[in-house]
């Protein structure tokens, strides 16, 4: 499953639209693998390492923990999270989640 949508981008004056890419697919052995994609400003491979740090920030009213709390949650139910450049413009987010099969006997 994938979708598109176009954001516009106030850094630029509108002149570079951005573009989101959010893709779901199966992983294996039982989970699901989801992909963020954007055409935004992204990071630089120096940053890769540091942007799950909790107060780490590049923005000016940044307050650096949104990664850093994305990281823990799907950490804590047993999933991966990392990320890497879109190039030349952007940044992808990906991460992994096990699958849970929901207990109806209960219902």
């Amino acid at each position: 499953m994938s979708t598109e949508g176009w954001l516009p981008d106030p850094g630029s004056g509108g002149s570079r639209p951005k573009m989101l890419t959010i893709t779901a697919q199966p992983a294996q052995p039982d989970g699901v693998f989801v992909s963020v994609e954007d055409t935004g400003t992204g990071f630089g491979l120096a940053a890769a390492d540091q942007i799950f740090a909790p107060f780490y920030t590049t923005k000016s009213s940044g307050m650096g923990m949104g990664l850093s709390i994305c990281k823990t949650i799907i950490e804590a139910h047993g999933g991966r999270l990392w990320a890497s450049p879109n190039l030349p413009n952007g940044a992808v987010f990906q991460f992994t989640l096990p699958a849970v099969v929901a207990d109806t006997s209960k219902a």
